[in-house]
């Protein structure tokens, strides 16, 4: 189980990672949502405000209306937000559950592929 500071830093490294991907940036320049995260095996809840493309903040616990919502094991979390895995084979197995419309669940999957384009 990964704890509140580990999570923490894994959405910081994520957020660089994402916001200094210019192709990513450029595919997503349309693309406002805001996604609460909910940690399955912990009370842990966090959201990620993304606007235009650009992670604008994230923070612990969830802020504001939903658009999307994320469910998965905060290791999960954390192995995704540092690339140490794919989360695409993880949510065809069910291991993360995202509701949304079909439009966002479908960004998401293309992100996917752009940030971790061998997987």
């Amino acid at each position: 189980m990964a704890d509140w500071d580990e999570i923490s830093e894994a959405l910081a490294d994520y957020t660089i990672s994402c916001n200094e991907n210019q192709r990513l940036r450029k595919m997503q320049r349309d693309w406002s949502r805001m996604l609460h995260f909910v940690c399955s095996d912990t009370p842990q809840t966090f959201s990620m405000d993304v606007v235009r493309g650009e992670i604008t903040s994230t923070q612990q616990g969830h802020v504001g209306v939903p658009d999307i919502v994320v469910t998965a094991t905060s290791e999960t979390f954390c192995d995704m937000f540092w690339g140490d895995l794919n989360p695409v084979q993880k949510y065809l197995r069910g291991e993360i559950v995202v509701k949304g419309s079909q439009e966002d669940v479908m960004r998401l999957d293309a992100i996917s592929y752009v940030i971790w384009p061998e997987s």
